[in-house]
Parts: structure tokens; C-alpha cells; sequence
């Protein structure tokens, strides 16, 4: 038993060890979901994407792997809401999303698609919860009034 549990985590981990590499798929109209957050810029989103930077020291950090579980899990529903997932498990490179979120070890940043700052979490949060306060934004709002509308 106790080896199957290593083995489960081990594998975990190297699922997640590259997280900072882009997905990569078949279509290349597909947009990825998951980014690698080292060469991001948060300008690049404004009023197209919202950006979810998830921060760790290290790519095994337990929290890093659980929320990395929880989103890929979901990730359609995220791509629903024009989210964007910016991995960043690299304090020594010294990216400009540290300069300008300053994490402490993991940490999830929720940022709408106005810049606007909208969720900071030092622990891994569901989808169902992160997509609880994007439907609750006023842009989402709109979004969702003109999708019924036809707009």
C-alpha cells in the first residue's frame, strides 16, 4: 500500500515538473490555457484574457501539484471564462509576474480582464470556487447578458 501511494505521488509530481512548459496541442487554433507565466507579460491579457497565476517555490510543492490537479481537471470550464493559467514555479528567474504580485511561496492571483486585481489565496482553491467569483465580476456579467442577447 505504502508503495502504491509513493508511486501515485511520484508520478504527480512528474506530471507536473514541466508545468511551466506551455500545452501543447494538435490544433494550432486552440488556444493554451496553461502557460508558462516566466516569460509573460500581464499587459498582453488586458481585456482579453483573465489571468490566473498560480506562484510555487518548486514544482513539487504539494499545493502546486493539488491545484494543478484541480485545474486541469476543469480547464474547459476555465477556457469558458477566457481564463488564462500562468505557471510560475521559479523564484531564482526573477519574472516580471513576481515583481509585480510579489508571492511568498504558492500563491493563486485571480486578475480580471481589466487588470484589476481580484483574488489572492496562499492555498489551492477548486475551480468551482474560482469560477464562483469571475461569474460574480461585472465584465462577466455583461459577457454573459450579451451571450444571451446574441450579441
Amino acid at each position: 500500500m505504502k508503495q502504491t501511494i509513493s508511486f501515485v505521488f511520484l508520478t504527480l509530481i512528474a506530471g507536473f515538473a514541466f508545468a511551466d512548459t506551455p500545452t501543447v496541442t494538435d490544433d494550432p487554433a486552440e488556444p493554451q490555457v496553461i502557460r508558462s507565466g516566466l516569460e509573460s507579460d500581464l499587459n498582453e491579457f488586458v481585456w482579453i484574457k483573465r489571468p490566473l497565476v498560480i506562484f510555487a517555490d518548486s514544482p513539487a510543492d504539494p499545493r502546486y501539484i493539488q491545484q494543478m490537479g484541480y485545474i486541469t481537471e476543469r480547464l474547459d470550464v476555465l477556457a469558458d471564462r477566457d481564463v488564462v493559467v500562468l505557471t510560475d514555479t521559479d523564484p531564482s528567474a526573477k519574472s516580471a509576474l513576481r515583481k509585480a504580485l510579489h508571492p511568498r511561496g504558492f500563491m493563486l492571483v485571480l486578475i480580471g480582464k481589466d487588470g484589476t486585481k481580484y483574488l489572492r489565496k496562499p492555498f489551492p482553491w477548486d475551480v468551482r470556487e474560482i469560477t464562483r467569483v469571475i461569474d460574480k465580476l461585472p465584465m462577466r456579467q455583461q459577457e454573459l447578458r450579451d451571450r444571451r442577447s446574441g450579441s
